[in-house]
């Protein structure tokens, strides 16, 4: 079975990298390693994850300092380079990745030996129908989110890359010094344009904070503006679909409900990053548990059954 390194960015992320970490180790099949790289937070980041890495010690959780530049591409590019897995799984701090997405990576790449880089749907785990957002996500991502003719482009919150791939584009990919592509877009493009296979998953499932719409109309549109920005700096690519389109029609609807439900969350008090995959994190704790007692010798279960 191929080996799956997670490296996940950090900047600032106090408020949900614990609940990350969480789903990140709590896997069907442990991946390789867990990076997270800091790059120069303010907060409480780098102190919360030397905690967990504490009190996980099985885990293999490693905390990086990339403090020479801040950014997420060097971000990002410092992780990869240092993940030492068959398979490099990307995502941000704010991901909730499925109690399978380890196994199912893997075995993307297992069953595909083209394959180089694999994505696959969302869940927002902060907005309500939670599973009917994740069908519709996968509807669209599957049909718009591609180049070239048919190229699955990859999406940052749920993406992996064989290492193999990633050496071969290392030197490439775009810098973005001034900050307006998106770096998981041109990623995809420096693959497709060296020929490598793309390939687009709906069991690769991961969940992810809807916070970009809390964001304001101008600041929403420049970043819909990286869709552009992004293709016009690769002109040998085209696309037929602009995602952009959709995703601001979405807009208004969203940024005026987002807040609300946010409110009802904490009325409840109901932490919705750890309640994304709760039903399927129980099932495998259980599973897990009668393991363990199945493999307890007799005499054991006898001596517990009866203290």
């Amino acid at each position: 079975m191929l080996s799956v390194s997670i490296v996940i960015p950090a900047w600032n992320e106090e408020e949900r990298i614990v609940d990350c970490l969480l789903n990140a180790t709590r896997q069907t099949v442990k991946p390789h390693e867990v990076i997270v790289v800091n790059n120069r937070s303010t907060d409480d980041t780098a102190r919360i994850v030397r905690e967990f890495i504490d009190q996980h010690p099985d885990d293999n959780v490693i905390l990086m300092d990339q403090d020479e530049e801040q950014g997420l591409i060097p971000t990002r590019n410092y992780g990869l380079d240092h993940a030492t897995g068959d398979i490099l799984g990307r995502f941000d701090a704010d991901c909730m990745i499925k109690p399978d997405w380890v196994e199912v990576v893997s075995g993307i790449f297992t069953e595909d030996p083209t394959a180089m880089g694999a994505t696959g749907p969302v869940m927002y785990y902060d907005m309500p129908s939670r599973r009917m957002g994740l069908k519709g996500d996968n509807s669209i991502r599957k049909r718009i989110y591609r180049a070239d003719g048919g190229q699955p482009l990859l999406f940052g919150s749920n993406m992996a890359l064989r290492a193999t791939a990633w050496r071969e584009i290392r030197g490439e990919v775009c810098r973005d010094k001034s900050d307006v592509m998106h770096e998981d877009i041109d990623i995809s493009l420096h693959l497709i344009g060296k020929g490598l296979k793309t390939v687009y998953s709906p069991r690769m499932i991961a969940g992810m904070s809807a916070r970009r719409m809390d964001t304001s109309l101008s600041s929403f549109r420049n970043y819909m503006k990286r869709f552009r920005n992004t293709f016009d700096a690769h002109p040998q690519h085209w696309r037929e679909h602009k995602p952009e389109i959709l995703f601001t029609a979405m807009y208004p609807v969203m940024h005026l409900f987002y807040p609300v439900w946010q409110k009802v969350l904490n009325t409840a008090d109901i932490n919705p990053a750890e309640a994304a995959w709760i039903n399927e994190q129980m099932e495998l704790a259980e599973k897990e548990g009668h393991e363990l007692y199945d493999e307890t010798p007799t005499d054991e279960v006898y001596d517990e059954k009866h203290e």
